[in-house]
């Protein structure tokens, strides 16, 4: 870039001053960075308006319409489009950084539109007369699902053309900095994707200088700043010399323009973690607590409803492979063993039998691929993870949750907290029948150090990014795992 360079004759303040030509000739798009959320959260609504009119015309050809069935069709869908924005807006998912992650928008809208049919028919489905209303409500769903999946697709293909190519119309900045100059490319870069052009730039002086420099560089930052269009100044600078900074900003308040500082350094590391107010006083959270009161309570009612509701479902199951457990080869149906569970209280964990011994002491050897310990029917247990299946119980009894960290047994839980640091940060949470490593193919045993600290290491993200959504998630692929038989024997 053509930057004018001009020094302080004492050399203790350097400015780097001047317009950006390179982003300023770009074609801009009509639309500003900030907006990008509300933009695709219309789209959302207007997608499922349009999927309900053309799943209305499409059945009129066959049954015909009336106006009130139209307008029946139009408000349920303006309801539903309502819903679905709130529930995505919630969990933030039409930020920007969101919308580029695909994979997360397709499952997130899945689920969202499928929880949200269910309370739909749930609280109308009873109300609706027979007729064309009735018989547009399956074709609205496919589609409406089909055309939302179709315009994410669309969303993160335009957002990634418009971030890489700068096209947004650009909030214009003057940077004011205490970086190497070396450094200023990649933060132009990275603030031009997002919307911001840098009109010109300015170093802050050393530390210590005096209020000499500081003074200079407050008249030549007004007097640039007078004779450009400029929407922001953004303070690029340690914290640690905030006093000076604190200084120089007052001298700033003569213009007519926010001023945003951005932390850079060790010191900064604080700011990455929400805040909290203790009264009159500013905390950060440097580490999650237990879920509120209202998360856990949401999380225990999905732990009773669902175990509940797949121990009747299963029952017949069940008793068949207990059956078969009582004729393959002596010994009790159950097999209890004692596990570390949340805040490191002990407890029984329930599980189908699958081998010819009991182990439960100081030293347990794991299961292995040809393990002649494990039984017949045993081994298509294992195989289906249908021997945990008993665990269900201990999610009714409360010791586990159907989704959280899996416990080990008590011998292998003091080696792996041997093996690693974080390990006991694993037990803030209630243990699981399945979990965020189990979905990613952590299963089995773990011979090697690597592979404990792997699973670690998704089983405190799980905790430290714990959602109802997540939860929800986590069960859904569950099944597919098991399906798959990773490192299951």
């Amino acid at each position: 870039m053509n930057f004018v360079n001009r020094h302080f004759p004492d050399r203790e303040v350097t400015d780097h001053v001047g317009p950006g030509p390179i982003l300023s000739r770009q074609r801009k798009w009509p639309l500003r960075y900030d907006s990008i959320e509300y933009v695709a959260l219309c789209a959302d609504i207007a997608t499922i308006v349009f999927a309900s009119v053309v799943s209305m015309w499409l059945c009129q050809a066959r049954n015909g319409w009336a106006a009130g069935d139209l307008s029946n069709t139009l408000g349920l869908a303006l309801v539903s489009a309502a819903c679905l924005v709130c529930l995505l807006k919630t969990h933030g998912l039409y930020r920007p950084v969101e919308l580029l992650v695909l994979r997360n928008q397709i499952r997130a809208v899945c689920m969202a539109w499928m929880s949200l049919l269910l309370f739909m028919w749930a609280v109308y489905g009873f109300a609706i007369r027979p007729g064309p209303s009735e018989q547009v409500g399956p074709l609205f769903a496919v589609l409406g699902l089909g055309l939302l999946v179709a315009e994410r697709w669309a969303v993160k293909a335009l957002l990634g053309r418009g971030l890489s190519g700068r096209k947004f119309a650009t909030t214009n900045i003057v940077l004011i900095s205490d970086q190497p100059p070396s450094k200023h490319a990649g933060l132009s870069e990275t603030l031009a994707m997002h919307g911001y052009s840098v009109m010109g730039r300015f170093s802050l002086p050393p530390t210590g200088s005096g209020p000499t420099c500081r003074r200079r560089l407050t008249a030549r930052v007004i007097d640039y700043i007078r004779t450009c269009q400029l929407d922001q100044v953004v303070v690029e600078a340690d914290p640690e010399r905030w006093p000076e900074l604190r200084a120089f900003v007052a001298d700033l308040r003569v213009l007519p323009f926010p001023i945003m500082f951005v932390p850079v350094g060790t010191t900064s590391e604080l700011l990455r973690h929400p805040t909290r107010n203790l009264g009159s006083a500013v905390g950060v959270e440097l580490q999650r607590g237990p879920l509120a009161p209202l998360e856990c309570a949401i999380k225990r009612m999905i732990d009773l409803i669902g175990a509940g509701l797949a121990l009747a479902l299963l029952a017949p199951l069940l008793a068949l492979a207990a059956l078969a457990i009582k004729l393959d080869s002596p010994g009790p149906i159950f097999f209890r063993q004692q596990r570390c569970g949340f805040n490191g209280q002990i407890f029984l964990i329930r599980k189908f039998r699958t081998m010819h011994v009991l182990e439960d002491g100081p030293v347990i050897l794991q299961a292995n691929r040809a393990d002649r310990r494990v039984t017949r029917v045993g081994k298509w247990l294992r195989r289906t993870s249908f021997d945990e299946l008993p665990q269900l119980l201990n999610v009714l009894d409360g010791s586990m949750s159907l989704v959280g960290p899996r416990p080990h047994a008590l011998a292998h839980d003091g080696q792996f907290d041997k093996l690693v640091r974080n390990y006991a940060f694993r037990r803030r949470v209630k243990p699981g029948l399945t979990g965020w490593a189990q979905v990613h193919g952590c299963r089995g045993p773990t011979p090697t150090a690597a592979m404990v600290e792997r699973r670690v290491q998704y089983d405190l993200w799980y905790i430290d990014n714990w959602s109802l959504r997540q939860d929800l998630a986590i069960l859904m692929r569950t099944p597919l795992e098991v399906l798959r038989g990773r490192n299951a024997y």
